[in-house]
C-alpha cells in the first residue's frame, strides 16, 4: 500500500462497529447532561470569570462568555449530528478517520489527547488551588514545594492534584454505570453550591462596580483590555469552559439509543452551563472591582470571605471543590475512551485498546492518568488553559470541514441522522469561520506550542506508523 493511499483511505463503518461491540451501552440522557453539566460547569467556572475579567474585559465578561457560548452552541450542534450517525468511541478521532481518512483522524485525535491530557491537569490543578484555599482559613497547608508544578513559586508537585487524579481514575475502573451514579450527586451538588453564590452575592453586589461595563480598550502585558478588543480576547481564553460537551461525544459508544440521547445530552448541557457561567460572572464582577481579582486562582471563594461570609464561602468551596470531581470524571472517561482507539486501530500500540474482563479499557487510563499527572506537575495553571483551547479548536474546525462529506454519505453507506444541523450548507461555514476567529484570538505562545504539538504528531505518524505498520492494513 503506497504512503498516498494510506493516508487517504477512508476507514471502514463496520469496523468500529464490530470493535465497539464489547462496550456495554449503558448510559442515558440523564447521565449524559449530568456528564456534560458536569465537565464544562467546572474548575473554570469558579476561576476564569475573576481572571479574564481583570485580564482582558472589566464588567463586561459575561459578554466574553456569550460570545464563546455562540460559538461552542454552532459547534455542538455539529456534533450532535456526527455523534448521532456514528456513535462509537473516540468521536471525532474515529468521525474524521471515516470521512477523510486515516491521517486526518489521526491529526484530530492527536489534537484531542492534548485536549484531554491537558484538561485533567487543569481540572486538577483548580482543585487544588480550591481546596488549598479552603483549608487556608484553618492553618492548613502544604510547603510550596508540594503546592505548585515545578519551577513556579518554587514549587516541585502539585501534590493533591496528583492525588485526586488517581483518586478519579480508581473510580472510574470501577465501570461507567457505577461512575455515572457518584456523577449525577456530585452535579446536582456543585449545581446547588452555585445558586447558593448567586443568592448571597446578589446581597453584595455594587452598581457602581458595573460601570464603565466596557472599559477603554487599551494594550496590558496579558493582551487586549477593554472595548470589544478585550471581549473577544477573553472570550477566547474563555471557550476553554464549554469544551466540555465533547466529552459526551467521546462516549457514545455506550449510550442507550445513541440517536436521541446525544442531541439532548450535547445541547441540554451546554445550555444549562451557558445560564450558569453568565450569572455567576455578572455577580462576581458586581460584588469587588474587577480589578481585586487579577491572578486570583479562586475569586467565588474569595469574594465570599472578603465580603463578610465565611461560613458560605467554605460551604460553596468545599461543594465545589467535590463537585470538580465531576469534571475529572468526564474528561478521564472521554480521554481514556480516545487512547483506547487509537490502540483499538493500532495508531498507538495495541495493548492500549485492550479490554478487562469487565469490559473496560483501564489500560488506557493507567496512562491517561500518569501522563495527566505528570503534565499537571510541570506546566502552571493559566498556561493550560489556552493550550486546552488550542487543540480542540483544530479539532473542532476539521469536524465543522466534515459536515459536508458526511451529507453526502447519509442514507447511503451511514445511516440517516435522527437530528440535523440547521441551516446547511450556511450554517457549517459560519461555524468554521467562527472557530477560526476564537483561534486566532489566542495568544501567539499558545499558538506556536499547538504547532509544535502537531508537527510531533505528524513526525510520529509518518516515521512509526507508515513505516512499520503500512503493510499490515
Amino acid at each position: 500500500m503506497n504512503l498516498l493511499h494510506r493516508i487517504l483511505r477512508k476507514e471502514d463503518v463496520s469496523r468500529y462497529q464490530n470493535k465497539d461491540a464489547h462496550l456495554e451501552r449503558t448510559l442515558r440522557v440523564k447521565d449524559f447532561l449530568a456528564l456534560g453539566v458536569g465537565t464544562i460547569v467546572s474548575t473554570a467556572i469558579f476561576t476564569l470569570p475573576g481572571v479574564v475579567a481583570a485580564d482582558h474585559t472589566g464588567p463586561s465578561v459575561s459578554l466574553s462568555f456569550l460570545v464563546a457560548a455562540i460559538v461552542a452552541a454552532m459547534v455542538a450542534f455539529v456534533y450532535a449530528e456526527m455523534a448521532t450517525v456514528m456513535p462509537f468511541a473516540g468521536s471525532a478521532y474515529t468521525w474524521i478517520s471515516i470521512l477523510f481518512g486515516e491521517f486526518f483522524g489521526w491529526i484530530v485525535g492527536w489534537a484531542l489527547i492534548a485536549e484531554y491530557l491537558i484538561a485533567v491537569s487543569f481540572v486538577a490543578s483548580g482543585f487544588s488551588a480550591n481546596l488549598r484555599g479552603l483549608l487556608d482559613p484553618f492553618h492548613i497547608s502544604l510547603p510550596n514545594s508540594l503546592s505548585n508544578s515545578l519551577g513556579t513559586d518554587g514549587g516541585v508537585i502539585d501534590l493533591i492534584a496528583a492525588i485526586v487524579v488517581v483518586i478519579t481514575a480508581l473510580l472510574l475502573s470501577r465501570g461507567t454505570s457505577e461512575t455515572a451514579r457518584v456523577q449525577n450527586i456530585l452535579v446536582v451538588l456543585k449545581v446547588l453550591a452555585i445558586f447558593l453564590f448567586i443568592i448571597v452575592g446578589l446581597s453584595v453586589i455594587d452598581i457602581g462596580h458595573y460601570v464603565p461595563f466596557i472599559p477603554e480598550y487599551k494594550e496590558t502585558a496579558a493582551g487586549a483590555f477593554g472595548g470589544w478588543q478585550g471581549i473577544y480576547a477573553g472570550s477566547s481564553v474563555i471557550f476553554v469552559a464549554y469544551i466540555g460537551f465533547d466529552s459526551i461525544a467521546a462516549n457514545s459508544g455506550e449510550a442507550i439509543n445513541p440517536q436521541k440521547t446525544m442531541p439532548r445530552g450535547i445541547l441540554g448541557s451546554l445550555l444549562i452551563a451557558v445560564t450558569l457561567f453568565v450569572i455567576v460572572a455578572l455577580v462576581l464582577v458586581g460584588m469587588f472591582d474587577y480589578s481585586e481579582y487579577k491572578n486570583n486562582a479562586e475569586p467565588v471563594g474569595w469574594a465570599l470571605r472578603t465580603s463578610g461570609h465565611g461560613t458560605i464561602a467554605i460551604i460553596v468551596q468545599a461543594i465545589s471543590v467535590i463537585g470538580m470531581f465531576t469534571a475529572l470524571i468526564g474528561m478521564m472517561l472521554a480521554g481514556s475512551r480516545l487512547l483506547y482507539s487509537f490502540g483499538r486501530d493500532g495508531i498507538l500500540p495495541s495493548w492500549l485498546g485492550k479490554l478487562n474482563n469487565k469490559n473496560l479499557p483501564n489500560r488506557a487510563l493507567v496512562v491517561l492518568s500518569i501522563v495527566a499527572v505528570i503534565v499537571g506537575s510541570v506546566f502552571p495553571f493559566g498556561f493550560l488553559a489556552q493550550l486546552i483551547t488550542a487543540g480542540t479548536l483544530v479539532a473542532f474546525m476539521f469536524v465543522t470541514a466534515g459536515i459536508f462529506a458526511l451529507r453526502k454519505r447519509e442514507g447511503r453507506d451511514l445511516p440517516l441522522p435522527a437530528f440535523k444541523l440547521p441551516l446547511y450548507p450556511v450554517m457549517p461555514i459560519l461555524v468554521f469561520i467562527c472557530v477560526f476567529a476564537v483561534f486566532w484570538g489566542l495568544s501567539g505562545q499558545a499558538k506556536f506550542y499547538t504547532l509544535i504539538w502537531f508537527v510531533i504528531g505528524i513526525v510520529y505518524y509518518l516515521f512509526y506508523i507508515i513505516k512499520t505498520n503500512g503493510q499490515q492494513k
